[in-house]
């Protein structure tokens, strides 16, 4: 029996040894790793596989240490698949924080769904990803995925480093491709990182990287892409959804789209051209022809995304757009194009990234680029850009989505990279002019108007179609430097000739003038009150960026309440800096009444990390003087 019992037990350790990976313990991580992680991937290798012009192989493997409920989301067990892209195989298993296994995951446990949202008509594209429920921290995920494609248009670019808070103990790119198709790459902010090149040849490119910690997200950063490493990969000789392709160049790779994907997709009814023909009548001015289409297409279509095959690349045909009155970005801006030519306006379709952020198209790395489509019409020496997605925005503008941005304009003659408008700080205005009353017990009534152009429209220019609760909570938020507000009246006028926004509003609050015994404490500035905090940075590390400028002018009087004097008021203050400048002024109007005058100017631009502390004195000191008070005394 004794002999029993020890083969047992050694039986028993065995196999306790299989389903454990010593290497897989949390012990075994670097400290220097740990500091400011959520998770820390212990592996992320991608072998790269391009067998020809129209077959590529990617099979990645991942191992993610999760600390806690935050680093979930850096597992990264998911990938997109559609009728071009099947996925082979997937598998994961799990470990507990010493490497001793947990759960096998086969396929069949993965969850496999469409990728339809609620702006999606239809969609091919599919999703198979690891829906898994941790039971404790740390948690190791060992994960395994090939994938095959005849889609070579598009490389992902390799990431060393993933995201913020998560640390990297190893990441591995291994390409090969054949000498013939043209495989490019382009390296991306490697000097700070410990990032070696194993090898680099005509059919091979590996890299390795080893012991990134993790970084932290910097107030006022630029977009992650553009701090940390990355290596973009492409080819010359490419296949997309059918379709073959080659450039070395923009003006060839625009050729291509014209040539392939855009040509014969504008084609319209004669009855719909009659129309358009009619609407135009007599103008000849190009610009008020699409301005009059453009707005005939805001009022007839609407924007839904459509991801089936090369829909995700291709426009639908405008005829289906005109009688089906919907379509997406490509779409609806490959329709707006059919009617411009109906009418002899030139214009051309136009690939960009939109978002609020600014990026740009990689005007030095020819590529498959970019997640928008637009319109570009040629204005003298410049372009008109249309957004005709969008059923509200004015005709040509294009703030905050697609400003200030280097883009692809597909013309007949190939492709060409343009910058779009960039909104200047002074015509991002927003003047408010007004007037509030005191009552002797320190309640506040009182009337704003607020004229709103340029990057400011933009922020305002959906209040009107905003339902009245909605409104209050934007508002009770915009002046949270006034308790007990109470909006009494609102009414805008949206000038979309002019782009202007216009808000009225009567508002009211009890107690905003604080009373004690014989006197009382007023914040002057109660309209237009910078209360931010600029989180202070210790040995910030990264640039910072004001990505939009502003300029704010403000006239306000303030009505003094009866049986009350003046006896200290805010002196006049002046600031200027690099970022901008800052005047308040107070004047007497008469006995009961004075005027305050405030405007501030914000610049935008590309700071230094050393510059960051004056920014945010900057900024300390406005909050500071906005924040200033009239004491008033009762006269007896």
């Amino acid at each position: 029996m004794k002999f029993t019992f020890c083969a047992l037990i050694c039986m028993l350790s065995a196999t306790c040894l299989l389903a454990q990976k010593s290497s897989y313990t949390f012990l075994s991580i670097a400290d220097s790793l740990k500091l400011n992680a959520n998770a820390i991937v212990r592996l992320n290798q991608t072998n790269l596989t391009i067998l020809s012009q129209r077959e590529m192989k990617i099979k990645t493997t991942r191992i993610v240490t999760v600390l806690n409920e935050k680093g979930v989301r850096a597992i990264g067990a998911t990938v997109h698949y559609d009728v071009k892209t099947s996925v082979r195989s997937i598998e994961a298993t799990v470990y507990d924080g010493f490497g001793v296994e947990i759960k096998k995951i086969r396929r069949k446990e993965f969850r496999d769904q469409s990728t339809i949202d609620g702006m999606t008509l239809f969609s091919d594209s599919r999703v198979i990803f690891l829906d898994y429920t941790p039971t404790q921290y740390p948690f190791t995920i060992e994960y395994e995925c090939e994938v095959s494609t005849s889609n070579t248009a598009f490389i992902e670019t390799w990431f060393p480093l993933e995201r913020y808070f998560v640390s990297v103990e190893k990441s591995i790119l291994k390409a090969t491709f054949p000498e013939n198709l043209g495989f490019k790459k382009k390296e991306v902010n490697f000097s700070k990182f410990s990032i070696k090149k194993i090898e680099d040849s005509s059919t091979l490119l590996s890299y390795s990287a080893v012991n990134i910690p993790a970084q932290k997200e910097e107030y006022y950063s630029d977009d992650f892409d553009a701090i940390f490493p990355s290596v973009k990969m492409g080819l010359e000789v490419f296949h997309l959804e059918g379709v073959d392709g080659s450039a070395k160049s923009w003006k060839e790779f625009g050729q291509w789209y014209y040539d392939k994907i855009l040509t014969g997709t504008t084609e319209l009814p004669q009855e719909t051209k009659t129309k358009i023909i009619g609407l135009v009548g007599n103008e000849k001015d190009p610009i008020q022809k699409a301005k009059i289409i453009y707005n005939f297409v805001q009022q007839k279509s609407r924007y839904v995304s459509i991801q089936v095959g090369i829909g995700g690349w291709k426009p639908m045909l405008a005829k289906d757009v005109d009688r089906l009155g919907y379509g997406d970005c490509k779409a609806l801006s490959n329709y707006t194009k059919a009617l411009l030519d109906v009418v002899g306006v030139p214009s051309y379709n136009t690939v960009l990234f939109a978002d609020v952020s600014r990026k740009s198209i990689d005007a030095n790395f020819v590529s498959m680029q970019g997640n928008h489509m637009m319109l570009a019409v040629p204005n003298g020496n410049d372009y008109l850009w249309l957004e005709c997605t969008s059923q509200d925005d004015p005709f040509g503008f294009q703030a905050n989505f697609t400003d200030d941005r280097d883009v692809l304009v597909v013309r007949p003659d190939g492709g060409v990279i343009v910058r779009t408008k960039n909104y200047e700080n002074l015509t991002n205005l927003q003047r408010s002019a007004g007037s509030y009353t005191i009552a002797d017990n320190g309640d506040f009534t009182g009337t704003v108007r607020i004229l709103s152009e340029g990057t400011q429209y933009r922020r305002k220019q959906m209040l009107e179609h905003t339902s009245p609760t909605n409104q209050e909570a934007h508002y009770k938020e915009y002046w949270r430097n006034i308790n007990n507000l109470k909006i009494n009246k609102t009414k805008f006028a949206n000038d979309k000739n002019n782009v202007s926004f216009i808000e009225e509003l009567s508002l009211g609050a009890i107690n905003y003038g604080v009373v004690t015994g014989d006197k009382m404490l007023v914040t002057v500035n109660a309209y237009n009150q910078f209360d931010g905090n600029i989180k202070r940075i210790r040995n910030r590390r990264t640039p910072f960026q004001i990505s939009r400028g502003f300029y704010d002018a403000d006239e306000i009087t303030v009505n003094l309440p009866t049986g009350f004097a003046v006896e200290a008021a805010p002196k006049d203050f002046e600031l200027n800096s690099k970022f901008g400048t800052y005047k308040t002024a107070i004047v007497k109007k008469d006995d009961a009444s004075l005027l305050y005058k405030r405007s501030l100017l914000i610049k935008k631009g590309d700071y230094l990390n050393t510059e960051y502390e004056d920014y945010r004195l900057f900024m300390e000191q406005i909050a500071r003087n906005d924040n200033a008070k009239l004491i008033l005394t009762k006269v007896h």
